[in-house]
């Protein structure tokens, strides 16, 4: 459901920016988003009052006024609370002469859309998306860069600590249990060394009243259950258990992001093949890589073919014993199928292309295939006082099958030019493979000799001298027996395959 939004002056009014502004090179915006819960208030009063850390290589610092703007998701999830929230929010903001946007969405029905369902899940999605679109905006009016909008969240120790527990409770790796990050890409969080009780002492110093949600207290939600009923136990036993988790949690992270730079590395260098909706690897060189890195490894393969696809433990360990085994396949969540075979892994998205080949090739001319290479046809007079059939043998060893010289008459092309059909395997093809001495053989079974994954195989482009004629060539493997040159051939036709 579409979310409305609103901006609104310092002084509360609805926000125009005058026709006549000038963008102010050098002053990147920095979004605060304030839902009016004692954390984010808090940051808007220290973001405007006092020196914080954005992650801009300044440390702590002063934040010029005029960079800053409020942003305020109304989720409407409780009635009039959510309208009183939004009301507080644009006050406070216009009392410390801070712009502020308000977006209104209605979160329950987004949630209900949503397969999982999951409300909290939601609501988040439409704050950070509402918040990338703010700042995205705003550096356009200010002819900032994009990349040097800042936009922060009031994430604070506890909140971190609760999420360390959270991802501990589902399950996770070592990147759920570094818990919140200190930024990702623009988004920074300069409250993660501060604790909950902390910040509201500054606001009851301040004078500075916030607004309290009363579902933080419902134990139904994951986080309000860890808060109330686990971090308390906890606590018990080890005062200083935020604190302690904190530095975990840093550790965690930095070493999070060495093993992912790892993994990046072995991912381009297990790479075998990449198109839209695909990803294939060398499986032998994979099984022999650490398994802390080939996990990786697969998750990275997957979410390149499918971003929203939502890896499990099981899903990772299930793909990696068919490595082990060097066969076989399974479907993974949102319809990815992973398949061993012939010594590489294909990762392929349910909505990868695989239409088929078909199409007419003039002669001399071009073909685009669905796989993005490029087939392509000439003409061409065999060398004076050369043998046709030497020339086309000589030819065929230097381009490794990839362009192969043929008979032009054999094919059905005149001296002149014509053109060919190209069309994926047909159920039923038969063909004379060059140096079977004229003995036939199924197509089917020669891309299987040939080892083409089975997942391949209706990429694979069969030339043809017309829709219902005989196999002139099948693009890359082998050209067929009766098309070959021999020594009275007057005009050779070339064939080659181009990759994208």
């Amino acid at each position: 459901m579409t979310s409305v939004s609103r901006r609104y002056a310092t002084d509360g009014s609805p926000f125009e920016r005058p026709s006549s502004a000038r963008p102010d090179e050098g002053r990147a915006p920095v979004v605060l988003m304030v839902s009016g819960g004692a954390d984010s208030t808090a940051l808007l009063v220290l973001a405007a009052t006092s020196r914080i850390d954005i992650d801009d290589g300044r440390g702590e610092a002063r934040i010029a006024r005029e960079r800053l703007h409020v942003l305020h998701v109304n989720h409407q999830l409780r009635g009039l609370d959510s309208e009183e929230d939004e009301e507080s929010v644009r006050e406070l903001a216009a009392s410390y002469g801070i712009p502020c946007t308000v977006v209104r969405a209605d979160v329950a029905s987004i949630a209900r859309d949503d397969p999982s369902g999951n409300v909290e899940n939601a609501g988040r999605e439409v704050r950070y998306a509402a918040a990338a679109r703010l700042a995205n905006e705003l550096s356009d009016e200010l002819g900032t860069a994009r990349s040097a909008a800042r936009i922060l969240t009031a994430h604070t120790a506890d909140d971190r600590a609760e999420t360390f527990f959270m991802n501990a409770i589902k399950g996770t790796g070592p990147s759920g249990l570094s818990s919140i990050p200190r930024r990702r890409n623009r988004i920074v969080r300069p409250l993660l060394d501060r604790t909950h009780d902390e910040l509201c002492e500054l606001l009851r110093m301040s004078g500075v009243v916030w607004r309290e949600d009363a579902t933080n207290a419902d134990t139904h939600y994951l986080r309000a259950f860890v808060r109330h009923e686990i971090l308390p136990k906890a606590k018990a036993r080890n005062p200083r258990l935020v604190d302690g988790l904190s530095s975990t949690c840093d550790i965690l992270s930095d070493e999070d992001s060495y093993m992912t730079q790892v993994a990046a590395k072995a991912l381009r260098e297990l790479e075998r093949r990449r198109a839209e909706g695909l990803v294939v690897l060398d499986s032998a060189r994979l099984a022999a890589t650490d398994v802390a890195i080939a996990r990786r490894v697969v998750r990275d393969a997957v979410r390149l073919v499918c971003p929203d696809c939502r890896l499990e433990a099981r899903h990772v360990a299930g793909t990696l014993a068919l490595v082990a085994a060097g066969t076989g396949s399974r479907t993974l969540p949102m319809g990815v199928d992973v398949r061993c075979e012939y010594g590489l892994l294909f990762v392929r998205a349910r909505t990868a292309d695989s239409r088929e080949v078909a199409g007419w090739l003039d002669v001399p001319g071009s073909l685009a295939l669905g796989d993005g290479s490029t087939l392509e046809a000439r003409l061409v007079i065999p060398p004076h006082d050369s043998d046709p059939s030497v020339v086309a043998r000589t030819h065929g060893r230097e381009w490794d099958g990839s362009s192969v010289l043929l008979d032009a008459e054999a094919c059905g092309v005149a001296p002149e030019g014509g053109r060919l059909w190209v069309v994926s395997p047909q159920a039923g093809d038969v063909m004379c493979p060059l140096g079977m001495h004229g003995q036939s053989k199924k197509l089917s079974d020669l891309l299987i000799d040939e080892k083409v994954p089975a997942a391949e195989r209706g990429h694979v482009a069969v030339v043809r001298n017309s829709p219902t004629g005989p196999v002139v060539w099948v693009a890359g493997i082998r050209p067929d027996e009766r098309a070959r040159c021999v020594a009275s051939t007057k005009v050779l036709l070339e064939l080659g395959i181009h990759p994208s």
